[in-house]
């Protein structure tokens, strides 16, 4: 749901760390991207469900795997200088985890990005993030609740992966790789089981 502020100027990373900092609770979600501020209001009830049944069943999985830590925005991130994202959902790789733990937001490194798409942001999450997290993040899904539907992007993908079944991810240095059940995933998510 992010829509691009209006104003005249460029916006900064600092500018707008000082924008989360003067309203700290989570909405609106503050992000810049190429300069332009994105500003996110609160997400549907679908939307959240879907955010926090992947960052169960992702966490569930990193924990078994210490190579890798799953959470959730907001958390800033900054792959690229001036640039601050908050995904949905994201893994670290530990040591960028144990950074961050130490130092603090925002993270620099990810092993996988992942937004829950809305008809207002769809465009947002998938022509204007999407470059950035390909190239910077090893995997960047987009997440359809209404198609039912993950789009998988890896870097130098031309197009999407559309996973309509069964999503199977397997970061570096993890194993068994992951698995998602897409039926059984959108289920939970449109009955709220």
């Amino acid at each position: 749901m992010g829509m691009p502020a209006r104003a005249q100027q460029r916006w900064t990373a600092q500018a707008v760390r000082q924008l989360i900092a003067d309203a700290p609770l989570s909405s609106p979600r503050y992000e810049l991207v190429d300069g332009e501020l994105l500003v996110t209001p609160s997400s549907g009830p679908l939307h959240q469900e879907a955010a926090k049944l992947l960052l169960i069943v992702l966490d569930e999985y990193c924990r078994t795997n210490v190579a890798v830590h799953a959470l959730h925005s907001p958390s800033d991130i900054e792959l690229i200088p001036d640039d601050i994202r908050q995904p949905d959902v994201f893994v670290l790789p530990a040591a960028e985890w144990i950074r961050v733990r130490r130092e603090g937001f925002p993270a620099r490194e990810l092993v996988l990005a992942v937004e829950v798409v809305s008809p207002s942001s769809a465009r947002i999450d998938r022509v204007i993030k999407r470059p950035v997290y390909q190239e910077r993040a090893r995997e960047y899904w987009i997440v359809d609740i209404d198609a039912r539907i993950i789009e998988r992007w890896r870097p130098g993908d031309a197009r999407p992966e559309v996973v309509t079944e069964r999503l199977e991810w397997a970061p570096e240095a993890c194993e068994p790789p992951f698995v998602l059940d897409l039926e059984d995933f959108f289920r939970k998510v449109w009955s709220g089981a």
